[in-house]
């Protein structure tokens, strides 16, 4: 099947990948990969090709909603994981959490929140990465150059306006697949 993921990802769809193509996965065995900017449905599969052509495991989590039949079990199958969003939980903690039992263990995240406009990212990302002591690879959804770029793993430091600052600066000039929502 890795062979139909290269055929559609770099033949039929004309994507590329750059930068830390296997995502560190010899010697960073859990990280929180951040995906940017995250617009369109489209992302998903496009994440999920990568996935397969670099065959490095990645998990995520999405709204327990999801994860209903019928596609409850796809979602599981892919590495997902639901998530109960109602309030008065402590988030960042409970997905810290799903790191300590697993040997290998990397967790996707859109730090929008949602695939509309946002001019603020959350923050809970960097401080599950800061709780699990793991680092933080970025990864692109460049829709305009059909370009995924991928990052050295990144490890936070004290300084939250530094690393942010930082972490900005990848992705500065991508476009996602609705660019009015970049």
């Amino acid at each position: 099947m890795r062979w139909l993921a290269k055929f559609i990802y770099f033949k039929l769809l004309g994507w590329n990948i750059t930068g830390n193509t296997n995502f560190s996965k010899d010697t960073v065995k859990k990280a929180v990969i951040i995906a940017l900017p995250h617009t369109s449905w489209h992302d998903f599969y496009i994440g999920l090709l990568l996935r397969k052509i670099t065959n490095v495991k990645t998990n995520f989590v999405g709204k327990k909603e999801l994860f209903t039949w019928p596609f409850g079990y796809y979602f599981r199958a892919v590495g997902g994981a639901p998530l109960d969003r109602t309030s008065g939980q402590n988030k960042v903690q409970a997905i810290a959490e799903l790191f300590k039992d697993k040997k290998e263990f990397r967790l996707t995240l859109a730090p929008e929140g949602t695939r509309k406009k946002v001019e603020e990212w959350k923050t809970g990302f960097y401080y599950i990465a800061k709780e699990a002591q793991v680092p933080i690879i970025m990864f692109t959804l460049d829709f305009k150059n059909k370009i995924n770029k991928v990052s050295e793993p990144f490890y936070p430091t004290e300084d939250f306006e530094a690393d942010f600052k930082y972490m900005k600066s990848f992705f500065e000039g991508v476009i996602g697949k609705k660019p009015e929502y970049s």
